[in-house]
């Protein structure tokens, strides 16, 4: 059995209180232990199969592919449908896996963290599933925003406790997660929904999401009968990237592309995006990665339209990536964003995520010698209609 990661070049490591290190060495043995259990593997299949709805779609954008396209220069995108699994993002992977990971440890209570709320409805989901107690911390100004979400947490049957601190987004519902789980320690699981977080979180989200990848890479050979030039996704802590990101990191002809939120512009301080704008190395939240901070190193505060997104680090693999050149990170506006949210919908008839929007105007808007590109469709927008809706207004829809 090989160990887990540590460590991604300097980043990663577990900076946690003492109290926690018996968890997370108990946590990294299971999963050393069960990622190579067949009985473990085939549960988790199943499940994904049957529950989730996996593979999930390689899906040819047509449309789109006109919009980028010129008498010169035609390029096709394709987009990996994670807004089809069940929950309707990509986070039920994380969820499901870590769940029944959690079951084999004997931990029958399970915490979760959630920003734009796609994480914390699969969480919620998948203990509903197991018949497992579930409590899903979330900041007051995210509930506020992502309303229909902390009702389907409700309806099935988590807690959903508000947090204040902060500015009452991910960073402090993150916070105070953690908190619990130094309280609770020895009954409770804490399913934290991306690669961030003290090892061996980033590398066990990583190989919970890196199905993404794996499926993409064998669709899109089938189709088109070589890989893409391009691989575009969002990032946050960036759960959706690596997991997609993993399968083509030998291929050095694929460029990974990570898309940022740049919030109301990078000059402004009101953004999300430390891997762009080259946020110095800091500790947060068990880690040591790409963080936002001010000169005394104290983590600043994060902006985005879209919840998730509204995060002051990032995952330390994506830093090791992008000092390592292997990706390339830039960050896009809130107005953008809303841009390609309504040119994707009225185009294609697919309503995204604003986090995936991101990512769209990127691949949309960005002047490339691309000919083929894949765009990892992370979730789907039904949780931001009211947040379009009071920035933009019915007449501008």
């Amino acid at each position: 059995m090989t160990a887990v990661e540590h460590r991604f070049g300097p980043y990663g490591g577990q900076y946690v209180p003492e109290t926690l290190m018996p968890a997370l060495a108990e946590l990294e043995q299971a999963w050393v232990v069960a990622r190579d259990d067949p009985g473990y593997l085939e549960e988790l299949q199943e499940l994904l199969r049957d529950f989730a709805g996996r593979p999930s779609r390689l899906y040819r954008a047509r449309r789109l592919s006109e919009y980028v396209s010129g008498p010169a220069h035609a390029r096709t995108i394709y987009l990996k449908r994670e807004d089809l699994n069940h929950t309707g993002s990509h986070k039920v992977n994380n969820a499901i896996g870590q769940a029944l990971l959690a079951q084999r440890m004997g931990k029958r209570r399970i915490i979760a963290e959630t920003g734009a709320g796609q994480h914390g409805v699969a969480s919620a989901t998948a203990c509903a599933l197991l018949g497992m107690e579930c409590v899903v911390f979330m900041g007051t100004e995210d509930i506020r925003r992502q309303r229909p979400n902390v009702e389907r947490m409700q309806l099935l049957g988590a807690r959903v406790h508000p947090v204040e601190a902060g500015s009452g987004t991910l960073k402090d519902a993150t916070s105070e997660a953690i908190r619990d789980w130094v309280t609770n320690v020895e009954s409770t699981h804490y399913i934290i929904g991306s690669a961030v977080g003290p090892a061996p979180y980033p590398s066990l989200v990583r190989d919970l999401q890196r199905v993404i990848g794996d499926e993409a890479r064998a669709q899109i050979l089938e189709r088109e009968g070589r890989l893409p030039d391009r691989v575009i996704a969002c990032v946050g802590g960036g759960s959706n990237a690596i997991g997609i990101f993993t399968a083509f990191v030998g291929d050095p002809d694929v460029e990974l592309i990570g898309v940022e939120a740049a919030g109301d512009g990078l000059d402004s301080g009101r953004h999300g995006a430390p891997l762009t704008v080259g946020g110095q190395s800091g500790v947060l939240h068990g880690s040591m990665s790409a963080v936002m901070q001010d000169a005394e190193g104290q983590i600043t505060e994060a902006h985005s339209i879209s919840a998730g997104l509204d995060y002051p680090g990032s995952g330390p693999e994506h830093a090791h990536l992008r000092d390592l050149g292997r990706a390339r990170y830039v960050a896009v506006t809130d107005v953008d964003a809303l841009r390609a949210f309504t040119t994707v919908t009225k185009l294609e008839g697919i309503i995204p995520a604003l986090e995936t929007a991101h990512a769209f105007h990127f691949a949309l808007e960005e002047p490339s010698t691309s000919t083929l590109d894949l765009v990892c469709l992370s979730g789907r927008g039904d949780k931001d209609l009211a947040q379009v809706l009071e920035r933009l207004g019915a007449e501008e829809l």
